[in-house]
């Protein structure tokens, strides 16, 4: 069973390689600053043909304020995009790099994990925990609450909260905080 964790890593990888939808992005933004800019050649393309007997007419100052708003907007935009586009890097490259020291510390504690998943095995079969017990156990030790151990088992949360009460009361443990204080208690020693 893959651990919630990793479904969003997993759904936020693909979700930041997806090229349709950041090609998608590009093309809206290049499109909202092509009319604005051409709303601002437009209306001086329209000035210039009117050729205004005087520059303080009204139709002339609606004009220029349209373009001036329209070149703004245009020019504002286009700042915001690249400073989001910066952002938007620094964050990918922020999450590669945690994705990264993730998967480093995994492939180093690999040997360590296994013989502590070993261990937790064992000491469910001495607990005599049914498969699906096992099954809970496992998920609330790492740290999936009732409703998501539910949905990804196919369980009523209901079902799931009483298969953890059996969990503790066979293991003689008053609660999640204590299964895993079982389990973890001593691996979190100071070095000297």
């Amino acid at each position: 069973m893959e651990s919630p964790e990793r479904s969003r890593t997993v759904m936020m990888d693909d979700h930041n390689n997806d090229p349709d939808e950041h090609r998608d992005d590009r093309m809206v933004q290049a499109l909202v600053a092509l009319v604005l800019t051409a709303v601002a050649i437009g209306g001086a393309i329209d000035l210039y043909l009117d050729a205004p007997d005087t520059w303080l007419s009204a139709h002339v100052l609606v004009e220029l304020t349209l373009m001036s708003v329209s070149a703004g907007l245009a020019i504002y935009l286009w700042r915001q995009w690249r400073v989001a586009a910066a952002g938007l890097e620094r964050s990918r490259a922020a999450v590669q790099a945690s994705a990264a020291e993730r998967d480093a510390w995994r492939a180093r504690a690999e040997s360590a994990l296994d013989g502590l998943g070993s261990a937790i095995d064992e000491q469910f079969e001495r607990w005599a925990l049914t498969p699906t017990e096992r099954e809970v156990a496992f998920a609330l030790l790492r740290g999936a609450g009732h409703k998501q151990i539910a949905g990804a088992t196919g369980r009523s949360e209901r079902t799931v909260r009483q298969h953890a009460v059996a969990v503790y009361q066979k293991s003689g443990l008053g609660g999640r905080a204590e299964l895993a204080a079982f389990f973890l208690e001593g691996l979190m020693r100071p070095r000297a």
